[in-house]
């Protein structure tokens, strides 16, 4: 059994975290609503952790990541602590290398650690030069406040559009040992399902080795990550890290059986609300989209159409409109790159006002233009999509395309 615990990034015994306001993008004014805005944060385990990754799919690649893979390769996949900031991607720099490294060499150098069991992760605007020296100025307060409390401090540090933090957290049984997992997350815009749309950072005290640790990410990465759509556009900077310290003492997970499968649900569960999340922040966003496919003859298949669905920005301003106009997801499914016969699907709209279904075997019925709009009211609508030629089905998750949206990316920089 898996229940809901809090915590976030610090649910799991041996994992602290702390977080402040450093400087690298000046307030606005001296209000204290944007003067004290965390910006910068760093989590540690109390031990070495097996650690897994994911990275952006995109040619163009934040110079976090580089450094952040080239420090695992060089550990052996072990790490101890992250830093992590928003405002500045540090990205399409000429010295963007230069400066992750040296976030980690001064982790490493207060915490007494290898500098590559240090990662880095950065978020915010591409190609302004990042400022190392508000970091420099930072780092020994956030190894002095490293606290296993804090992780609303590190959660809100790495905010950049984003409306609320982003975490959640579970407990779950591996052969009567009782392991937590949990995690925080960042994105609002600049997300697309090309591995891995967003800064994600999990934790678990979980034993697992390191191989079944990333066998298990790459797994669920692909069916809740892969599987969200704010704007169409893959980030220089998406990354999912996570970290297994071993501190829950269970029989270390070394092979696939039951065990690995309980731990993969946990993961899932974490993962897949925190793709929710990010999906219901969607940059000036009013609605959670999801489209549910089913009945298909695969998984992939199920998936690759209902991906299509939520990254219509036809269908995601309809759904800002209100308006149930079902031609618009039909269109979707048509031009998804999957095998299916078109004739037979059927489309229902669904929220916690009711459900309607507007398509059957391909064409029109008639339906309650009034009911529809009632559903439609609704912050989180969903979209049903049955093939009807199998029993293999697969979720996506989206949000409305608002008049916001354009506001908050015409003026990013500023």
């Amino acid at each position: 059994m898996r229940k809901y615990i809090e915590g976030g990034i610090c649910a799991a015994q041996g994992f602290k975290a702390s977080g402040l306001y450093c400087g690298i993008k000046k307030p606005i004014n001296d209000t204290p609503e944007t003067k004290h805005k965390n910006d910068i944060c760093l989590f540690a385990s109390d031990i070495e952790c097996n650690t897994a990754a994911v990275y952006t799919q995109n040619k163009v690649k934040g110079a976090p990541l580089v450094v952040t893979k080239a420090n695992l390769e060089k550990s052996g996949n072990k790490a101890i602590a992250v830093i992590a900031n928003s405002k500045n991607a540090n990205t399409c720099n000429a010295d963007g290398i230069e400066k992750a490294d040296r976030m980690c060499e001064l982790v490493a150098n207060e915490m007494n650690i290898p500098k590559e069991k240090v990662l880095v992760a950065s978020t915010g605007v591409i190609g302004q030069v990042l400022p190392i020296e508000p970091i420099e100025k930072a780092v020994p307060s956030l190894v002095k406040g490293l606290c296993y409390n804090k992780h609303l401090d590190a959660a809100t540090a790495i905010m950049t559009t984003d409306t609320v933090k982003k975490e959640y957290a579970v407990e779950f049984d591996i052969d009567g040992v009782i392991c937590k997992l949990g995690g925080m997350a960042k994105g609002s815009g600049m997300i697309h399902p090309n591995m891995a749309t967003t800064l994600n950072f999990i934790t678990t005290d979980c034993a697992i080795s390191s191989e079944l640790l990333q066998k298990a990410l790459s797994e669920i990465v692909d069916i809740t990550y892969n599987c969200l759509s704010i704007d169409g556009d893959t980030s220089t900077n998406d990354m999912v890290l996570l970290m297994a310290n071993g501190l829950a003492f269970n029989d270390k997970i070394t092979s696939e059986g039951k065990a690995f499968e309980e731990f993969k649900k946990a993961l899932c569960e974490v993962m897949a609300e925190l793709t929710k999340m990010l999906a219901k922040d969607g940059e000036g966003a009013t609605k959670l989209v999801v489209c549910s496919c089913q009945t298909a003859h695969d998984v992939e298949t199920a998936r690759t159409v209902a991906k299509s669905v939520v990254c219509s920005n036809l269908l995601k301003c309809a759904m800002f409109g209100e308006d149930a106009n079902w031609g618009r997801v039909l269109c979707a499914i048509g031009y998804a790159d999957a095998e299916f016969d078109i004739n037979r699907v059927d489309v229902e709209l669904m929220s916690e006002f009711g459900v309607i279904k507007v398509c059957e075997n391909g064409a029109g019925v008639e339906f309650s233009e009034e009911k529809a709009a009632e559903i439609l009211k609704s912050d989180e609508v969903t979209i049903n999509v049955n093939l009807n030629e199998g029993i293999n089905c697969a979720t996506a998750w989206g949000c409305d395309l608002t008049y916001d949206y354009v506001k908050i990316n015409g003026d990013y920089r500023t």
